[in-house]
């Protein structure tokens, strides 16, 4: 069957118009801020990518892109070498007077959510999906975060069923140093909470906690993320540098798992929902299923 002339115009019309559109999007992207990178290269984006920070290291190929240092502490000159037309980052990516020379120098800034909850992660994907020319997949993806959420929560109610919510602490440290303790309004206390913890911190955001506050919480559990060390490495220094927590109920009782500190930066990521599975596994040992 042949096009008519007219038909055949418009194909040929939107055709041309998508690849226009295609071809004004940003190619050279720069990214701050662990979580958001992570859906960058998840909704297709990763090959667009020349640029990263010290907190932007999954997926493992990322390792190899040039690094543009912590996203709190950027710099122009460094990020302007890279030649980048967009750069994305949450409102914790700054300095604000580095971000309007890179805004001067004619390169994109778009600012994204940082809040560890659903409508700013719907807000992030959303927007996204514009500026990468993928809309769907950025649909599709918080739709499948959503039924991963619903399954973690349903996994934890027939868990309290059996079990009483621990009491929890998450210390993040460097190098085993007096760690900070996750408070109320972090993404450590989301993550707590929803993988069926009781966070025994009252205050807001991260602050760090004398030996004897630490004793008197008495954690049943312990999660620590180390931002140098991983593995046997960080738990030694945690404890060496931190005598006190082996007197904690946690300790004595072999309960303190560890978490990946790039996990808790730039909002909700991709990994989240199977590092909940896996904070619910140790919370509720055998009742979770798995």
């Amino acid at each position: 069957m042949r096009l008519s002339p007219r038909v055949l115009a418009l194909c040929v019309g939107l055709l041309v118009s998508h690849q226009a559109t295609a071809a004004e999007l940003p190619q050279r992207w720069v990214s701050a801020g662990g979580a958001l990178t992570e859906w960058v290269s998840a909704l297709g984006g990763e090959s667009k990518l020349v640029g990263v920070d010290t907190t932007s290291q999954h997926p493992e190929s990322l390792k190899t892109l040039p690094s543009i240092g912590y996203q709190r502490q950027l710099s122009a000159e460094g990020i302007l070498s890279l030649r980048p037309q967009i750069l994305v980052g949450t409102e914790e990516m700054g300095p604000p007077p580095v971000l309007s020379q890179i805004r001067t120098a004619g390169v994109q800034v778009e600012l994204f959510s940082a809040q560890p909850d659903l409508p700013a992660l719907q807000s992030n994907l959303e927007h996204l999906g514009k500026l990468l020319g993928a809309e769907d997949q950025a649909s599709q993806a918080l739709q499948a975060y959503q039924q991963q959420l619903d399954q973690q929560k349903v996994r934890v109610t027939q868990a309290q069923l059996k079990q009483k919510a621990p009491g929890v602490l998450l210390l993040l440290g460097h190098m085993g140093g007096k760690p900070m303790i996750a408070g109320k309004d972090t993404a450590a206390d989301w993550l707590l909470q929803r993988a069926g913890g009781h966070n025994l911190a009252t205050h807001t955001g991260y602050k760090p906690f004398s030996n004897e506050s630490l004793a008197s919480l008495n954690p049943e559990v312990l999660v620590f993320a180390d931002r140098a060390l991983t593995g046997d490495a960080a738990r030694a220094a945690l404890f060496k540098e931190n005598p006190i927590l082996s007197s904690t109920r946690a300790a004595k009782n072999g309960r303190v798992m560890e978490l990946d500190p790039t996990l808790l930066v730039g909002g909700l990521g991709p990994r989240l929902p199977e590092a909940l599975k896996k904070l619910s596994d140790g919370f509720y040992p055998g009742a979770t299923g798995q």
